[in-house]
């Protein structure tokens, strides 16, 4: 049963620099206790194997990536169609990569990652 918005956004804060770090074991990729959290609670797996894929073929780009999620207005979602896009940036607002979702269950309307030495993270543990 997925977490509700509200319990998701309180847990998300009390996230600070991730002693434990944890593997994609075919990626590789390592990821925090908050987003290790945010999967259990929001059922988002998808998220943290899509945007690391997708972070680590930018890493050539840029040794530091923000990702940000967002859910798109119900105009721009009819304009588009899609119901959310995944923006990648260098930190310094220059775009790499876009990337729209059709459908998302993805409870939150929007959520900033930040990958960092193949790490995905929170802002608040970086």
């Amino acid at each position: 049963m997925k977490a509700q918005v509200n319990d998701i956004k309180e847990g998300l804060q009390h996230f600070h620099g991730s002693e434990t770090i944890f593997q994609i074991p075919l990626l590789r990729t390592r990821y925090t206790n908050g987003l290790k959290y945010l999967a259990e609670a929001a059922e988002c797996f998808w998220l943290i194997t899509d945007t690391s894929v997708i972070a680590k073929s930018l890493m050539d780009r840029s040794e530091f990536i923000t990702i940000d999620f967002k859910r798109l207005s119900e105009e721009k979602q009819e304009f588009t169609g899609y119901e959310a896009e995944i923006i990648y940036t260098d930190g310094n607002d220059t775009i790499l990569e876009k990337h729209g979702y059709r459908v998302t269950d993805f409870p939150l309307d929007e959520l900033r990652l930040f990958f960092v030495n193949d790490t995905l993270m929170l802002p608040s543990e970086y």
